[in-house]
């Protein structure tokens, strides 16, 4: 395993994103995807033509996952909804916990399988455990895995029955294992943050399955090992970094987002380029996000 090298961070987006989240690589599309959660936008940036797009929705989003060609499932407040981005034909929805009102889908990621894996929050933050995390298959059957979460944030998949997820609020990464009934058979402690550390937020892998975890009050991506030693940290000109994703047409570049969120005029003159987009190359190469796969033919039918 060869040493970690990254080049400097390169601003690509001075957007001043609220709450900047859900990095999302679409190789077909040559195109980082990203939301600001508050703003209720999501972008996307073609790295070859440097083409930039907003999408405005009608509610807090979280992340989204690509389905084909422009067909996208949004990670939507109360809500999954899949749609086409480009037509806004809204094709199919899928409420979710209807009945606390005050939670949001936060963050999301498939696994190696094609599966949507997601978590949901207190939209206040307040330090209540009403986040649970959940699974949404190829036929569109939803799954509570997991509960008693704060911040739920990640996951970030090893393989199909291993993973990463974490709650923010604790500061803790957790390192999750299932089986193939959607059950947890082992949960333990990976990574504990100190205060100083900030907090865990969005977080991907490499190949080498390295964990790449942005801080949040951090300034920074850190990279961990197996066995949870720090390995690398890229710093960044930005106090809130929020979430991160391999992508870029080697594979080798990192895409970061950042936050204004909480920051006082202090820390906006201190961290100039909040809310900004960033990318890093590396010598690493990035596990990319399969597509969210529908089996069910007569579902399938609707796309």
């Amino acid at each position: 395993m060869n040493k970690i090298k990254t080049t400097e961070p390169k601003v690509l987006w001075k957007l001043r994103c609220k709450l900047g989240e859900g990095t999302l690589w679409v190789k077909e599309h040559n195109s980082i995807y990203f939301v600001d959660i508050k703003k209720k936008y999501f972008f996307s940036l073609n790295t070859k033509n440097n083409k930039k797009k907003k999408f405005k929705v009608d509610k807090e989003i979280g992340f989204l996952a690509h389905i084909k060609n422009n067909i996208f499932i949004l990670g939507l407040q109360g809500e999954l909804r899949i749609q086409d981005i480009k037509t806004k034909k809204i094709i199919k929805s899928i409420l979710i916990e209807q009945g606390i009102k005050l939670n949001r889908i936060n963050d999301g990621k498939t696994d190696p399988k094609g599966n949507l894996w997601f978590g949901t929050m207190d939209n206040l933050e307040r330090k209540i455990e009403k986040g649970s995390l959940y699974k949404l298959d190829k036929n569109l059957n939803l799954t509570k895995v997991d509960k008693n979460y704060r911040i739920t944030n990640g996951p970030a998949f090893i393989d199909k029955n291993n993973f990463y997820h974490t709650d923010s609020s604790k500061k803790i990464i957790y390192k999750i294992k299932i089986n193939n009934q959607n059950k947890i058979i082992n949960k333990k402690i990976f990574k504990k943050f100190l205060p100083k550390d900030g907090s865990p937020d969005g977080m991907t892998l490499d190949r080498d399955k390295n964990l790449w975890v942005a801080h949040f009050h951090g300034a920074c991506v850190s990279v961990f090992n197996k066995n949870a030693k720090l390995i690398h940290r890229i710093n960044l000109p930005a106090k809130n970094i929020t979430n991160c994703t391999f992508g870029g047409q080697k594979n080798n570049e990192i895409f970061i987002t950042s936050a204004t969120k909480g920051m006082n005029r202090a820390d906006l003159q201190k961290f100039r380029y909040s809310g900004f987009l960033f990318s890093v190359k590396t010598n690493s190469k990035g596990i990319l996000q399969k597509k969210f796969i529908i089996a069910d033919e007569k579902k399938r039918s609707l796309l």
